[in-house]
């Protein structure tokens, strides 16, 4: 299970956090949304404790919506100490966000420290 977090518990859950969390904004009339969040679930188990994945109904917390401007769902950010390190949005297909998940799995696998910042050109994925 996913935790589900709102603009009242997002600073302690998703900028407070001691590890990295990725985030997905998604909706539920997002089809796209419930195709890739058993991907995201697998990704979750893969990665153990070193990166925390959670869950935002876009619509429902439009301030937030607002605030990391989403232009189209679903939307992942990885957050690591309060800053956005990566913004994945607009996947081209399955591959393209299981290529995008593996480079953020390995970059923390294989480093001391806990992030290392390969490119979103890296990641074939658009920056926005």
């Amino acid at each position: 299970m996913v935790l589900s977090v709102s603009e009242r518990t997002f600073t302690q859950e998703v900028l407070e956090s001691p590890i990295p969390v990725l985030v997905n904004f998604e909706a539920p009339w997002c089809g796209l949304c419930r195709i890739i969040h058993p991907l995201l679930l697998q990704f979750k188990a893969q990665c153990n404790e070193k990166i925390k994945l959670v869950d935002i109904n876009a619509d429902d917390n439009f301030k937030l919506s607002t605030r990391y401007r989403l232009k189209s769902l679903p939307t992942l950010l990885l957050i690591e100490n309060g800053i956005v390190r990566r913004r994945l949005e607009g996947f081209r297909g399955r591959e393209d966000l299981l290529q995008a998940l593996e480079e953020i799995k390995l970059s923390y696998d294989k480093s001391s420290h806990p992030y290392n910042t390969p490119t979103t050109a890296d990641l074939g994925c658009r920056s926005a």
